[in-house]
This record gives structure tokens, sequence and C-alpha cells, in this order.
């Protein structure tokens, strides 16, 4: 078994896939690392969901490390990867956009505002979801400060929140309190 701890980052830095180092507090680390407590969150929501909510929650958990790995690649090296292919892609993005759609054809959503904490699962669904609305912001920042970002990165955080926003609801039934 290999050795966890390799201390390069003892210095305070990170590295970046295809090569380079940041530091730990850089606001790349922080959008991805977010995204890596957005993972996080979706496990323990995943964790007591019914087999098939539970299967849809690993997928969108295999799909953020897929995130992740985009913002935590080295912008100058971006040329590794083959030409016209981003990590995140349009086609993630879309297929989000058509699952809340099939949610929301099943159910009406609730037109006053959510107090989370129906029941444990629509609780750890709603953690999630403002876990990876931090993300967001943060890839935000990322643009605002000029940096090299996918932008498709944005447009799937910002899609994966509403999904799960749906996916707490339905998970919430009927139990779910509002506020009017």
């Amino acid at each position: 078994m290999p050795r966890i701890y390799t201390k390069t980052g003892d210095d305070g830095t990170t590295g970046l896939l295809y090569g380079g180092r940041i530091s730990k507090d850089d606001a790349a680390t922080e959008a991805y690392g977010t995204t890596d407590e957005a993972v996080a969150a979706l496990g323990l929501a995943r964790a007591s969901a019914e087999p098939v909510m539970a299967e849809e929650l690993l997928a969108l958990q295999r799909e953020l490390f897929i995130v992740g790995a985009d913002l935590a690649t080295n912008p100058t090296e971006r040329a590794k990867l083959q030409p016209g292919v981003s990590l995140v892609t349009s086609d993630m993005t879309e297929r989000l956009e058509r699952r809340i759609d099939e949610l929301v054809a099943e159910r009406a959503l609730p037109e006053a505002f959510i107090v989370p904490g129906a029941n444990e699962g629509s609780a750890a669904l709603d953690l999630a979801r403002s876990v990876i609305r931090r993300a967001e912001r943060h890839v935000v920042a990322l643009e605002h400060d000029g940096r090299d970002v996918n932008p498709e990165v944005r447009r799937y955080l910002n899609r994966l929140s509403d999904l799960v926003f749906v996916l707490a609801r339905r998970r919430a039934g009927e139990d779910e309190p509002t506020s009017r």
C-alpha cells in the first residue's frame, strides 16, 4: 500500500493536475475544496437514501469528482487535454436539466420558502445544495479574478444545486414546513 502522506504540502502549497503548485488558500483551492465538501455532503444524503435515489446521488458524486478535477487542472497546461475537450461538458449540464424537468413534472414544488429539516434525508440534501452553491460562488470569484476556468463548470454547479433542491423536496415529501 502506498504512503498516504507525501509531505509536499507541508510548505502550504498543493499540486495541480498537469503540474504546478499553488497556495492552499488560493481561490482555485477554495473552489475545488468546496466541491470536495459537496461530494461528502451528498454522501451523507446517500447514506440514508432509498436505493434508487442512492444510485442517483452516487452518480452525482462521481460527476463532482470531474468538476473538482477540472478546477484543479493547471490552466497553463490545459493544452494537454485533447483538443476541444473539457473535463466538464455541456452534455453533463443538459442531462441535469432534463432530470430536473422530469422531477418537477412528477410533483409541483412549494411556492413558499422552504425550511430545511422535514427529515434527515431532505436536510442532508439541503446541506449538500448549500455547499454546491458555495462552490459555485468560488468559481464565479475565480472568473472575476480573470482566471482561466471552464465556463461549463459554473453552469454545471448551478444546475446541480437546482437538481439537489428538487431531490430534497422529493425526499421531504408532504412533511416539509414552509414559511410564508
